[in-house]
């Protein structure tokens, strides 16, 4: 038996989904987890030029998995927190080596997976398989939160609750289990959204506690934003544009031009090293990973 709530969000969902590349039917369970690591903090509109060259250029598993990693790291562009693609590389390898190119669909063995955390593992066996599996980003929290709760946000993260939360509002059956759950997130990311909900039109209005509450105001504490000007991830992403430009190793002096303060460059090119995202030649200049 389904609840009220995904009784109405299913229908909404397939009538009124946003036709995003990943979401096709012809696309693969590993187009799926490209979308999600690709997905991480960065815009749906970011994300969906760079996805569609990516699966044509490495369409299954062992394609990704055979490419040099400076190539996936040029590839990754502009997305943002590159680690992410040395990650999705990692796990393009264990997929084809471990699991006979096919993502797993088990949620356990997709946890196994290098960089592949509880979310992106549900969210494959969800939208990749079309499995019964809770799924919990920040816009289904609010959207539990709002109908479920009648509180105008989800308030700190808890890991069991809200997978129990969710899990209580899903349909029986994998194929409408499934739907909701892309509903869910769908209804949180352009209708019942943190700032500016737009009730009026939501097709859960009339089951959501927070409209019958009166649409009550959170006053509990608010994560501060952090500006990106002057910081370690701005200047490792100027050094990583340089490297990424080159068709070839750098000297030093090219990435020293990019900021002026030696120390935080002197501190972000390290990291870039520790953490695998480019890699110091014999003769002392810089270069992406092969």
């Amino acid at each position: 038996m389904s609840s009220p709530l995904a009784d109405l969000v299913l229908p909404w969902f397939r009538a009124e989904a946003r036709d995003l590349p990943w979401r096709r039917p012809e696309t693969t369970p590993w187009g799926v987890l490209v979308s999600e690591f690709m997905l991480q903090q960065t815009p749906v509109n970011r994300v969906e030029p760079i996805w569609n060259v990516w699966m044509q250029r490495w369409p299954r598993p062992s394609d990704l998995a055979a490419a040099p990693r400076a190539d996936v790291l040029r590839a990754w562009g502009k997305l943002g927190y590159p680690r992410r693609a040395i990650r999705l590389h990692d796990a393009a390898a264990a997929i084809a080596e471990q699991h006979g190119d096919e993502v797993p669909s088990d949620v356990d063995a997709l946890e196994a997976l290098p960089g592949v955390g509880s979310y992106t593992a549900r969210a494959v066996a969800a939208f990749g398989y079309g499995l019964r599996a809770p799924v919990v980003d920040t816009n289904v929290r609010r959207v539990v939160a709002r109908a479920v709760h009648g509180a105008g946000d989800a308030g700190p993260a808890r890991v069991r609750a809200d997978l129990a939360d969710v899990d209580a509002l899903l349909p029986p059956d994998d194929d409408s289990a499934a739907v909701v759950s892309a509903g869910l997130m769908e209804l949180g990311a352009v209708v019942c959204t943190a700032r500016t909900p737009h009730c009026g039109l939501c097709p859960a209005s009339s089951v959501c506690a927070w409209v019958a509450n009166g649409r009550p105001a959170y006053d509990g504490p608010r994560k501060p934003v952090q500006g990106f000007a002057g910081t370690d991830r701005q200047v490792r992403g100027k050094l990583l544009d340089v490297l990424r430009d080159s068709p070839g190793p750098v000297p030093r002096a090219a990435l020293d031009a990019v900021w002026s303060d030696a120390g935080q460059r002197d501190r972000c090119l390290d990291s870039l090293l520790v953490d695998g995202l480019c890699e110091q030649t014999d003769d002392g200049r810089f270069a992406l990973p092969a």
